[in-house]
């Protein structure tokens, strides 16, 4: 038997239970991992809360990185003690060992430690996809990046400078201004006393934005749109504050024939080439030095409910991994 967490009725964090489970051998084309760390993401709160409907009883997390401890039938390329990591669906990765088909994971390139290659397989695809194909961005952008002190913004704020790009992020403090400052923003809002479309133009001399990366939601909705040149991109990719309001395509034509999209993490890497070029180069960016991962909060993955309730309060900054 191994531990892992499991919760059988959605709601606050108090669901998740620490419980004993059957881990067994993996059969053809899976593996078994001894899991080292384990990732912690903003979307685990909407699995647990339901927001994000899951089968129930059922376990949580997306991503993790460990080592093979045990191979099934026609798997070939992975062996035992090989260092893999991955994101994955169906949730499951807070525990100790799991199985896995092979082909959701990838291999962790020596240099990279097992807790950086967890705290980076979502949040990392997730900033790859951003910048590289959501809107590819260029030398001489300039972006918005919401939550900026935040997993995601951190690991995009570095990337978009070391593409060239003047980086605008939203933030809550002075001290998460300071941290996402030092990490490559050029110009932190702090949007409890600032307005921030109104930098933002003052910023571009009026011009706007191409791109606004918003994993906010509701709240930032509007300014996200006003934030924006005419044709430039909204790219929600998260509701932190709740659900967006009904799209209006009014709202978009009015402010300059703006484009609108909901992209997943998944569908960018449905196809296993995408996923292995995606996370090759993340790793690339990540070994270069160019980004480098904040993981500023440990917490034993026994623990992980004071983890989800410094989260949702916001307490967290950059990365969280969680120990078995």
């Amino acid at each position: 038997m191994t531990k892992a967490i499991r919760f059988d009725k959605t709601g606050g964090p108090e669901v998740m239970k620490w419980v004993d489970v059957a881990v067994g051998e993996p059969a053809a084309g899976e593996i078994r991992i001894r899991q080292r760390a384990v990732g912690l993401n903003y979307i685990d709160v909407y699995f647990r809360t339901g927001l994000y409907p899951l089968p129930l009883p059922g376990g949580l997390g997306m991503e993790a990185a460990g080592e093979v401890s045990a191979v099934g039938e026609g798997v070939t390329a992975l062996k035992v003690g090989d260092r893999v990591a991955y994101v994955a669906r169906p949730p499951g990765a807070y525990a100790e060992e799991r199985v896995l088909p092979a082909a959701q994971v990838v291999r962790v390139p020596d240099g990279l430690s097992d807790e950086q290659a967890a705290s980076v397989m979502l949040q990392g695809l997730t900033a790859q996809y951003l910048l590289r194909r959501t809107y590819r961005v260029q030398a001489g952008d300039t972006i918005v990046i919401h939550a900026a002190a935040g997993g995601v913004g951190l690991l995009v704020c570095q990337w978009a400078k070391a593409l060239g790009a003047t980086v605008i992020g939203t933030v809550g403090n002075d001290e998460k201004a300071a941290l996402a400052h030092a990490h490559g923003c050029d110009y932190p809002v702090v949007y409890t006393r600032e307005n921030l479309a109104k930098r933002v133009r003052e910023i571009t001399q009026g011009a706007g934005v191409p791109v606004v990366y918003d994993s906010v939601g509701k709240d930032t909705y509007f300014a996200s749109l006003d934030c924006l040149a005419p044709l430039g991109m909204f790219v929600s990719f998260g509701n932190a504050s709740g659900p967006l309001p009904p799209l209006d395509s009014s709202e978009l034509a009015g402010r300059g024939s703006l484009f609108f999209t909901r992209p997943t993490l998944f569908t960018y890497m449905s196809r296993r080439e995408d996923y292995e070029a995606m996370s090759a180069e993340l790793f690339e960016v990540l070994l270069s030095g160019k980004v480098k991962t904040s993981i500023n909060q440990r917490y034993a993955l026994a623990d992980v409910s004071q983890a989800h309730i410094d989260l949702e309060a916001r307490r967290t900054t950059g990365s969280t991994v969680l120990l078995p």
